[in-house]
């Protein structure tokens, strides 16, 4: 016959027994949790660096190749900047610094693409933009010294995907954008206060705008990294 100890000391190793289980369930369920917490963290910091990467612009990889199919253009011809212009029919503008005061009201600009003037204090980033930001930011970008690629709407894919091309020569401190307020060059370029249009493109617009982004990048009063 079974003691009463014996049964006092079988009651105890079970009743031991359910609580280590308990406190194991309860280790593992934790470790699910900061797992799971993990997952969501790394999804979050690369949805954010998948944003970046487009330079501002959320419409992704397959908009941006259908906005700029792949296209090349004429290797780069050693030519000054007024010459270049000159044989690519395009005009060069110098203007006055319009103002450079933070605000965040819209804008109307005394050039169409604005070359300076007040401005969101948020700029945009660099990149290759498939819907244009406000006016108001990127003209903050110029004020960064940045070259900022402009096309207004209807211009041919082709000369969208050659505008690619010669952004993809050297990224640096570059944007590449449509123009969607009216500018009536086809294509045009801008940095702070300075500013080269071309009605047509031709086979010497892509020297012109090499000429340009030589010339005044980084030549704007904040040099920003």
């Amino acid at each position: 016959m079974t003691s009463r100890r014996e049964q006092k000391e079988a009651l105890r190793r079970q009743r031991a027994e359910r609580e280590a289980a308990a406190a194991a369930a309860a280790r593992r369920k934790r470790r699910l949790g900061i797992v799971a917490a993990t997952v969501l963290v790394v999804v979050a910091v690369v949805a954010v660096g998948a944003v970046a990467l487009t330079g501002g612009n959320s419409n992704g990889s397959k908009a941006e190749s259908s906005v700029y199919p792949k296209e090349s253009i004429p290797a780069p011809k050693s030519v000054g900047l007024q010459d270049a212009a000159k044989a690519a029919r395009c005009v060069l503008r110098n203007y006055p610094d319009f103002g450079n005061t933070h605000t965040t009201a819209k804008v109307t600009y005394k050039t169409n693409p604005p070359t300076s003037g007040n401005h969101n204090p948020v700029p945009a980033d660099d990149g290759v933009y498939t819907t244009a930001p406000p006016k108001e930011n990127t003209v903050h970008t110029l004020e960064h010294g940045r070259i900022e690629l402009q096309y207004k709407p209807g211009t041919p894919a082709k000369v969208r995907g050659q505008l690619k091309a010669l952004f993809d020569e050297d990224v640096y401190h570059m944007v590449l954008m449509p123009n969607q307020t009216g500018m009536k060059y086809q294509v045009a370029a801008t940095a702070w206060t300075h500013l080269i249009g071309c009605n047509q493109v031709n086979d010497n617009t892509w020297d012109a705008l090499r000429a340009f982004k030589t010339a005044y990048r980084d030549q704007a009063p904040e040099r920003v990294p």
